[in-house]
């Protein structure tokens, strides 16, 4: 049996955010998740589920979302992403997906460079210092300005979080396929 064309991709990603309507002939603002937003452009389908943050008491109930939307154009707009779509052609429809959370295949988003990483990528992977010793597994990244913060969680449960700064002097290297961080580190720090 075949996928349905608008089903979720197994490999959906989150990748930004629509926050309401953009001009009158039902273009989208979104709020992307990435201060660059490249995915949003490499895709030409956008998969949508509903916000997880549930609607005020007496608010007026949700219409039922699309599951996909088929992008006509996307482009930078100021700190967001601007973009118009297939069907939605006035404000009102537009802003009636205000919420709405934006997710496309991770197999849609653009190749990065060599040494260059998507956080979806590092999340999940195990760090392990120079002398061989498992520090946790990255659970999110912190973006500080000048470069991430890797959050890494030991396995102990009552154990801290780690937080290793995702920069040349201290990652050693990044292993995708065998889902590892090496990093000069003490389990100390």
């Amino acid at each position: 049996m075949q996928p349905q064309a608008d089903a979720m991709p197994a490999d959906a990603v989150e990748v930004g955010r629509i926050i309401g309507a953009w001009g009158v002939q039902g273009g989208l603002k979104i709020k992307p998740l990435s201060a660059d937003p490249q995915a949003l452009f490499s895709s030409k389908r956008w998969y949508l589920q509903p916000s997880e943050t549930p609607r005020p008491p007496g608010a007026k109930a949700a219409l039922p979302l699309p599951p996909l939307l088929r992008v006509k154009q996307a482009r930078d707009h100021g700190e967001g992403v601007v973009a118009t779509v297939h069907d939605i052609d006035d404000r009102d429809a537009a802003q009636a997906l205000a919420g709405a959370r934006i997710f496309i295949p991770r197999a849609s988003f653009p190749t990065p460079d060599e040494d260059e990483f998507y956080w979806v990528d590092l999340i999940g992977l195990q760090v392990v210092n120079r002398q061989g010793l498992g520090l946790g597994a990255v659970v999110g990244l912190i973006e500080t300005g000048p470069h991430c913060v890797l959050r890494v969680q030991p396995a102990a449960p009552d154990a801290e979080e780690r937080l290793i700064p995702f920069v040349a002097a201290y990652v050693d290297g990044v292993d995708l396929p065998g889902r590892q961080i090496s990093v000069d580190w003490e389990a100390d720090y």
